[in-house]
């Protein structure tokens, strides 16, 4: 690692040179790509012993020059990347920074994991796990396909033992097994499960690549004279979109009045795969006025983010012709002609929803909270849960070395232009997440709620929780603390349009 520090100037400059090395803009396979759109592995021209101060050199200057909360940000001096012992450490260092506020709980460095989940591709377990009510722990959903899938775990089947080990939290050691069981990067994971026949079953479940269809469960109920659909939808994936026409297909032939979106688990995703659900569920006549506004970084709209020119892409433009332009070459101006101001175009033939139910928790984030924005002028929009995540940026990956860096570069603004919700969504009923009932069950506790108030036009308070569980004497806040912890799904509002070039 070089121990000489270079002036803020001369180290861009030394970085543009050596880009070879870091983001080379060689492509194996030139392909159409937008910038959300994975991108392809970036090869190494040349070993240098300088391969790692290098890299926490383009974290920083990359955040100088694009990160959401730039302005006030230290000089590379003053900052002085390279005295951070890992890459993580200089990402957390720039997330404490004072010009944040606080407000950055967003920014990460990934393996190229997201970019093959966000295309709806993934190599995990497939399923996850929570703490119910009483304070038990439970399978939350399973992916269709996946491992587990296969191996035949259910949402709501209850988890006693994970690698051998009991899981009635009695420490935190129990949580981090867990967490290293479930959500680590082991080859398989043991599992002992009751299910709900109180039978009991022991399972080895192996990581494995499966497709991710997000849609988990779709119904039409009837509710009196009126017809409610439900879609459970848990991640904005770039290959959704059609799965999603079909299940809105069926909903415009059973008639549907209202909607109910299932959303508790959903951390986001692809920007422009939550814009057609917007499409889907507004009404027609809202047709060419504004869905929302993208506001990025200003040194990104003053064309002064030259760093980007770094970042390679094949694109073919409107005279049929591929060529290779760099993150630079777009337009960020918060306007139409830009391409960032999207307006309403109706999707499908489903016309005439009344009201939109969003079923909501702590982890319904970023692209869901888009969708749920962009339709609260427009519509009549209830929420049902825990108040969200609060995420309303996004950002496209930066490809340095073998890593893509995510921080935050835009924020979104509907229609009344308000996008301020850092803090979360607040809800109209808040009710804790119902892990005893599968998806559908019109008794789980959120859907419930939902029907009622589709029936009475007022929540309910029978279906009210204990604040202390019965059953184990814990609190739920001490329940949700832990769960939090068990909470790995990705939240992000990724960039996957192909924006304007200038």
């Amino acid at each position: 690692m070089l121990k000489k520090v270079y002036s803020q100037k001369n180290i861009l400059c030394f970085l543009m040179m050596s880009f070879g090395l870091i983001t080379s803009c060689k492509k194996n396979n030139p392909a159409d790509e937008s910038p959300g759109q994975t991108k392809e592995a970036n090869t190494l021209q040349t070993p240098t012993a300088n391969r790692e101060a290098l890299t926490k050199d383009s974290i920083f200057l990359y955040a100088k020059q694009t990160y959401f909360w730039n302005i006030g940000m230290p000089s590379y001096d003053g900052f002085n990347p390279r005295k951070y012992s890992s890459n993580e450490q200089v990402l957390a260092a720039l997330k404490a920074l004072p010009s944040t506020g606080g407000k950055d709980k967003y920014s990460f460095i990934d393996d190229g994991t997201v970019a093959g989940e966000l295309g709806g591709v993934s190599g995990d377990y497939g399923f996850s796990v929570n703490y119910d009510g009483a304070n038990i722990l439970r399978v939350k959903y399973v992916y269709a396909t996946s491992p587990a899938a296969v191996a035949g775990l259910k949402r709501g089947d209850v988890v006693t033992k994970v690698n051998g080990r009991t899981t009635l939290r009695t420490s935190q050691s129990d949580i981090d097994n867990i967490n290293d069981g479930v959500f680590g990067d082991n080859a398989s994971v043991s599992l002992t499960i009751t299910k709900a026949d109180q039978t009991v079953q022991n399972l080895v479940i192996n990581r494995g690549s499966y497709n991710i269809n997000p849609i988990l469960f779709s119904n039409t109920y009837t509710v009196g004279a009126k017809k409610i659909g439900y879609v459970v939808f848990n991640s904005f994936t770039t290959n959704s979109v059609p799965l999603l026409d079909a299940v809105f297909s069926k909903f415009a032939t059973d008639g549907i009045n209202e909607l109910v979106v299932d959303l508790r688990y959903n951390g986001g995703g692809s920007v422009a795969t939550s814009e057609a659900f917007t499409n889907l569920i507004a009404p027609s006549a809202q047709n060419g006025k504004i869905m929302y506004t993208t506001y990025w970084t200003k040194t990104m709209q003053d064309k002064e983010a030259t760093i980007l020119q770094n970042q390679k892409f094949y694109q073919t433009t409107s005279d049929g012709v591929k060529r290779l332009y760099s993150m630079f070459d777009y337009d960020y101006k918060p306007i139409a002609a830009s391409g960032n101001q999207e307006f309403f175009k109706k999707r499908g033939t489903l016309n005439g929803i009344s009201r939109v139910y969003f079923l909501v928790t702590g982890g319904t984030a970023s692209a869901s909270e888009l969708l749920i924005n962009n339709l609260k002028p427009v519509m009549d929009v209830k929420l049902i849960g825990r108040k969200t995540y609060g995420k309303p940026v996004g950002f496209f990956s930066l490809r340095i070395d073998k890593n893509d860096l995510y921080i935050p570069q835009f924020q979104t603004k509907n229609q009344a232009d308000f996008g301020d919700y850092f803090d979360g969504m607040v809800v109209d009923k808040d009710i804790a997440d119902d892990l005893t009932k599968d998806f559908g069950d019109a008794s789980e506790s959120l859907l419930a709620q939902a029907l009622n108030y589709s029936a009475t036009g007022s929540f309910t308070s029978i279906l009210k929780e204990n604040t202390l569980s019965s059953t184990s004497g814990v609190s739920r806040t001490s329940i949700d603390h832990n769960n939090e912890q068990l909470n790995h799904e990705f939240k992000g509002m990724v960039e996957t349009r192909k924006l304007t070039l200038k």
